[in-house]
């Protein structure tokens, strides 16, 4: 069940040559960073699940334009005006990049969490939500007006066809419903049938939403191909800072809502009555859910990103990540205390997000090794998908142990997850450091003593 043209199973034949593609240049590919055990090393960023770092082709675009900043929309002066079409420019740029249909709105927010939470004020009265409990937190829980129904975490793609079928099957088709679901999972990494999930919600008169804030930077989104209703991503996953987001799709919900923000630019119109208060009229473009001055920067950061990616070719940079995924994958499968976290199966299409725990290891104690000792930045925890995590484990993590101390009994892996991630900018080499930095802190552990602080594992000194 493949919704994707460039969805395959993991393997290093899809890119036998490790320098087939060279990564795209980022900012910070030649920071160093200290080393608790003496020395410094180039910083290998493997955290792009949560951030990823900028392009260097964005930082250049927005370094060009920065001295001919000004406001947008309502300013006479040519700083203005630029700024104004440089502000539609890339919406059209983004809206281009999705392949949205003509008649869709495309509305800069903060983040992927911004944007669903501004779908979720936009809710008709009524409205049914469907949502599965392996979403990010991001669209777990902005629905707190609706009628939520959470469904289970299913084993394979078809299985979640059929989850969603079922739950929906039982509803008034007449009434509005609207199902919930992310491209690529924030822990597994892996492809949800995204096409086959809104052709059911379609079925029974449900729209649909898809979370693209893990998808987006590697793959390509089409909003008709996918036949999705909505999509929503963040720029700072999209190689592009500044705190910005997307959600694009049809108009008419967001037309008929109360605007997001009120205050100036969602108002087309406002004038006192003779009772003292105000008469408002709201824009019914995008502009009705962008109130106050944009982040013309973070905005055009996130047009540039879209042309850079575009530019580069996802076909490349899909094979290039591949052979990463395939790289990372063997190296850990070597590695009998390591257990990596999927629900679809180790075949499944997959995205450079890779969550894994490790037997008799506290999880935050082991990131810290990782980054004081070895220059590799990862993350710990729960990624903000608790019930996705805890269904992956097995059971309720317990509490964390003392950094050094083990966290379970050998064979327990009650306890939280370590998640490697990367993409467009990843070289080799840093892929090739943590797995061997993996495999002696299992074989020899760690070199340094580390504390408990804040809750957190650090380097004793």
């Amino acid at each position: 069940m493949s919704t994707y043209p460039n969805a395959a199973a993991t393997t290093v034949s899809d890119c036998a040559d490790p320098a087939c593609t060279a990564p795209l240049p980022v900012l910070g590919r030649d920071v160093t960073v200290p080393l608790v055990t003496g020395g410094e090393v180039t910083y290998a960023a493997l955290d792009y699940a949560a951030s990823a770092p900028a392009l260097q082709r964005v930082w250049d675009d927005v370094a060009a334009y920065a001295p001919y900043y000004g406001s947008v929309h309502r300013g006479a002066g040519y700083l203005s005006q630029l700024s104004t079409d440089l502000f539609e420019q890339s919406r059209a740029t983004v809206a281009e990049f999705l392949d949205c249909r003509p008649s869709d709105q495309v509305i800069f927010t903060r983040s992927t969490t911004d944007s669903l939470n501004l779908l979720a004020a936009a809710l008709p009265a009524g409205c049914q939500v469907f949502v599965f409990e392996t979403e990010h937190h991001a669209s777990l829980l902005p629905w707190g007006d609706a009628q939520v129904t959470y469904l289970d975490a299913p084993r394979t793609p078809a299985q979640a066809v059929e989850i969603l079928e079922r739950a929906l099957a039982g509803r008034d088709p007449q009434g509005p419903a609207l199902v919930c679901v992310t491209g690529a999972s924030n822990v597994t990494g892996e492809l949800w049938p995204v096409k086959e999930l809104a052709a059911a919600a379609h079925a029974h008169g449900a729209r649909i939403v898809l979370d693209a804030a893990q998808l987006a930077p590697h793959h390509p989104v089409s909003v008709q191909e996918l036949d999705v209703d909505w999509v929503a991503f963040s720029g700072h996953k999209l190689y592009a800072p500044f705190g910005s987001g997307v959600l694009a799709g049809r108009a008419d919900w967001l037309q008929q809502a109360e605007p997001y923000l009120a205050g100036g630019g969602a108002s087309r119109k406002v004038a006192r009555r003779e009772d003292g208060g105000v008469d408002v009229e709201w824009h019914t473009t995008a502009a009705r859910h962008e109130a106050g001055s944009p982040n013309v920067i973070g905005v055009y950061s996130i047009a540039s990103a879209c042309k850079a990616l575009a530019e580069a070719g996802f076909e490349d940079l899909v094979a290039r990540e591949r052979h990463l995924i395939a790289k990372v994958r063997a190296g850990l499968a070597q590695v009998p205390a390591v257990r990596i976290l999927s629900l679809f199966g180790d075949d499944a299409p997959r995205v450079g997000v890779i969550s894994f725990v490790v037997e008799g290891w506290n999880s935050s104690h082991f990131a810290a090794a990782l980054s004081a000792e070895y220059g590799i930045g990862v993350r710990d925890g729960l990624f903000c998908a608790h019930p996705l995590v805890r269904t992956l484990l097995g059971s309720e993590p317990q509490a964390q142990g003392e950094c050094g101390a083990p966290e379970a009994a050998p064979g327990d892996l009650s306890l939280n997850a370590i998640r490697v991630s990367f993409g467009a900018g990843t070289p080799d080499e840093h892929v090739d450091r943590f797995v061997g930095a993996v495999r002696e802190l299992v074989s020899s552990g760690a070199k340094w003593q580390y504390r408990t602080e804040d809750g957190r594992c650090v380097p004793a000194v």
